[in-house]
C-alpha cells in the first residue's frame, strides 16, 4: 500500500469523526466519550485498509464489488450493533 493511500484513509477517517465532535457542540443528544471515537476510528480505518486491499489484490470488477460490499456490510452491522444493539450481543451500546 502507497503512503499517500493511507493519508486518505486517515483523511477520510477524521473527517467522519468530526460529525459526531462538532455535534456534541451544538446538542447534548450526542454524547460520545474518547473510548467511543477510539473504536469508531479504529473501525472505520480498518474498512478502509480491507477496502484498498480489494482494491489491489482483487482483479475482476465483479468480484471488487461483492468483497467491497461484503465489508460495507460488516461494518454496518458491527456500528449498528455498536450504536443501539440489533443483534442483542453483551458489547450493545443500548
Amino acid at each position: 500500500m502507497r503512503t499517500k493511500d493511507l493519508s486518505v484513509i486517515l483523511f477520510i477517517v477524521a473527517t467522519i469523526l468530526l460529525i459526531p465532535l462538532l455535534a456534541m457542540q451544538f446538542t447534548n443528544e450526542v454524547n460520545w466519550s474518547g473510548s467511543d471515537f477510539l473504536v469508531m476510528g479504529s473501525l472505520l480505518f480498518v474498512s478502509g485498509l480491507a477496502l484498498q486491499f480489494v482494491r489491489y489484490r482483487l482483479k475482476t470488477r465483479k468480484s471488487r464489488i461483492i468483497a467491497s460490499s461484503a465489508i460495507l456490510l460488516v461494518l454496518f452491522i458491527i456500528w449498528a450493533e455498536l450504536a443501539v444493539g440489533i443483534l442483542g450481543t453483551p458489547f450493545a451500546g443500548s
